[in-house]
């Protein structure tokens, strides 16, 4: 259920993007049972790390404080609609409910004309369009492997957390 007092504090969090050099205004919490169990920051350029972003730090930070990687029956709190690395973090975890304030429109209209130097350029539409498709169909070159080897090796693996 939501609680606007989360969303407060998912905002307060992308402020601090104001003061901290290498954030970006990009603010997430998520909430377990009432209360706060993970926070992030959008940390891509501090950590050097495309992926600190703040919904996946925030994931990350709950899933240490409750000691799980499974997140079924949390709700994640962001200052801007998650893009969909975020939200396939979030389905991941099993997150169950996604409550946001600025939408990628807005987010857009302020951040787009921002020069390269200050925030490398992201095409969410063309990210968006580009993961649902099969990996042989993406622009991103792709090729499959030594697919017996790997595939082994996820047997191997299924049989010894199963016991069998």
């Amino acid at each position: 259920m939501y609680d606007p007092a989360f969303l407060h504090r998912a905002i307060a969090i992308s402020a601090e993007a104001l003061t901290t050099p290498g954030t970006e205004p990009f603010g997430a919490v998520v909430v377990k049972d009432g209360a706060v169990v993970g926070e992030g920051i959008n940390r891509s350029v501090l950590n050097h790390d495309p992926t600190s972003h703040g919904e996946t730090e925030a994931i990350r930070d709950a899933a240490r404080t409750l000691g799980t990687v499974d997140l079924r029956g949390t709700q994640l709190y962001s200052s801007c609609e998650p893009c969909p690395l975020c939200v396939a973090a979030m389905m991941i975890a099993g997150v169950s409910e996604l409550y946001y304030a600025a939408d990628m429109d807005t987010a857009g209209a302020h951040l787009g004309g921002l020069p390269e130097s200050a925030r490398f350029p992201v095409d969410v539409g063309a990210m968006r369009e580009q993961c649902g498709l099969p990996a042989g169909d993406r622009t991103m070159q792709s090729a499959q492997h030594q697919s017996d080897r790997a595939a082994e090796v996820l047997a191997r693996w299924a049989r010894h957390v199963s016991g069998h």
